[in-house]
């Protein structure tokens, strides 16, 4: 009897555990199975099919995709148009840009597009011209900048996104964020024959470009827009240093040149203000022809008057702007869409794959991302711990931008001469300057050292060999228009966040208890 007893409150117990496994499987199927299917007519589809969301797929966003998927997430993509970008910018990428896709796994993103290696710069001013070599003693052969065509990069790295299967590309223009109670739980989208659909997962991340139409939902965006490049693509001819990006300081701003595949070489002419002369009534060739053409290298001259009078002439705005991220639960900013800089120093790649580096790293350690509110708390890390990189390179940019347009100010024009001689120089002159514009060393400190070594050079020619108070005044104003460019700049990154981000609470955000 007592052995009957005791088989029976067993077997009680082995049936209430069969009862709640079976029922457990059963709700778990049946959920698993509303959220696979697919969104039509309107009909949403459920966050659990998707970890993460991704608005856009240009550099930032494909990169990224690729890295998530590559970790495991189940990664869903929509991007406006999936058809092979053709832009004019985007298409240069330092050497510490390229250690960041090694880094990613995607370094071969830049084989079979018939991208030209890059070892540095050449500067021209005036009939003179230095080089400025990256200093690659110390890294693997291969480590060095790439050019190419901007498209073709950003679809090899679509097409390796793609190659996972927990990750999915989809054409369609996102309209807005779904927001409940404050927490963007998905994104409201509408594909190409007009149908509109949602779609949901515990992480949004927008990466829509400098043209957002979402950021001002995520951030306080203060754009500005300094100037326009006008872009041509030169021709069958050869840049006086093979292999360099050249950067000619003209009036009234720098003109840029750099390949972009074996045969073809980007020229874009920087036009101040947000006025370009009209491309469709010849006014902006009459431009070109009179005012740029005579102030670049001899070797291109002919070049570009062919290319001026073939009329494939392009423009765009060029934009910068500071980070100003306002956390949001469920949703998170990235490249163009986050931060934006003067392209002059082509450094916009660099940030958004150090970016998406240091995003990899803190979501790794993530099993769950439900929790929308701690997850929101723990990323806030994401913004200081990116700011010495980032700000290291949107302050050169800004500052660099500034130092070399003209002016008709005397004591900016004994800048502008001053940053061309002691580049010149070479050694530790040239050799820090170009660290940190190609991203290998990118630390603020430098940065502000660099920079003042520059103005103080500057005064130094002045007031030797003999002194006058019109060089002392010169001098004078010549440091305090030195302060008067960087550190606007470095006040709009935020001081504290680029040379004291240990100061920062969020810089020790530990990841949320699953």
């Amino acid at each position: 009897m007592a052995y009957e007893y005791i088989f029976g409150i067993f077997a009680c117990f082995l049936g209430f555990v069969l009862f709640y496994y079976n029922t457990r499987t059963n709700k778990t199927a049946a959920a698993t199975a509303s959220t696979v299917v697919s969104a039509r007519n309107g009909e949403v589809t459920e966050g659990t099919a998707t970890d993460i969301i991704i608005v856009g797929a240009g550099v930032a966003g494909a990169a990224l995709a690729y890295t998530l998927g590559k970790d495991g997430r189940r990664v869903r993509v929509i991007e406006r148009d999936l058809n092979e970008p053709d832009r004019i910018v985007g298409e240069l990428l330092q050497p510490g840009g390229y250690l960041k896709l090694i880094e990613l796994g995607l370094e071969d993103c830049v084989d079979e597009i018939d991208a030209q290696r890059v070892f540095g710069y050449a500067l021209f001013k005036d009939g003179k011209n230095t080089k400025l070599s990256y200093p690659l003693e110390n890294f693997h052969s291969d480590v060095a900048g790439r050019s190419f065509h901007n498209g073709r990069f950003i679809q090899r790295m679509r097409h390796k996104a793609a190659s996972f299967p927990n990750v999915s590309l989809e054409q369609g223009s996102v309209t807005s964020l779904i927001e409940e109670k404050g927490t963007v739980k998905g994104i409201q989208y509408k594909t190409k024959d007009g149908q509109e659909f949602m779609a949901y997962a515990p992480l949004t991340i927008v990466c829509d470009g400098g043209f957002s139409n979402l950021r001002r939902s995520l951030s306080n965006p203060k754009v500005d827009v300094p100037s326009c490049f006008v872009g041509l693509i030169l021709e069958n001819c050869e840049l006086p240093h093979a292999n360099h990006g050249h950067v000619i300081i003209a009036d009234p701003s720098p003109i840029l040149f750099y390949p972009i595949s074996s045969t073809e070489i980007r020229c874009l002419v920087d036009v101040p203000g947000q006025k370009v002369p009209s491309v469709s009534n010849g006014e902006m060739a009459h431009y070109l022809k009179t005012m740029v053409a005579p102030q670049i290298p001899p070797q291109l001259y002919t070049a570009f008057i062919t290319a001026v009078n073939k009329g494939n002439i392009r423009t765009m705005t060029n934009r910068s702007m500071p980070a100003a991220p306002q956390p949001t639960p469920g949703a998170l900013l990235l490249g163009d869409a986050f931060n934006m800089r003067h392209p002059l120093t082509g450094g916009g790649m660099t940030v958004a794959l150090s970016d998406i580096v240091l995003l990899r790293d803190l979501l790794r350690p993530l099993h769950n991302l439900h929790d929308a509110s701690a997850l929101c708390r723990y990323l806030e890390s994401f913004y200081t711990l990116r700011k010495p990189v980032a700000s290291t390179i949107n302050t050169l940019a800004g500052a660099l931008y500034k130092v070399f347009s003209a002016s008709a100010d005397k004591a900016r024009e004994e800048m502008r001469e001053a940053c061309f001689d002691y580049l010149s120089l070479g050694g530790a002159f040239s050799e820090g300057p170009i660290s940190l514009l190609s991203g290998l060393n990118p630390h603020p400190i430098s940065l502000v050292l660099h920079f003042f070594a520059v103005a103080i050079y500057g005064v130094g020619r002045l007031l030797l060999p003999f002194p006058s108070p019109t060089r002392i005044w010169t001098g004078a104003r010549l440091i305090s228009g030195a302060s008067g460019i960087i550190f606007p700049i470095i006040r709009a990154e935020g001081v504290r966040q680029m040379f004291f981000p240990a100061t920062v609470p969020a810089y020790y955000r530990a990841p949320p208890v699953d």
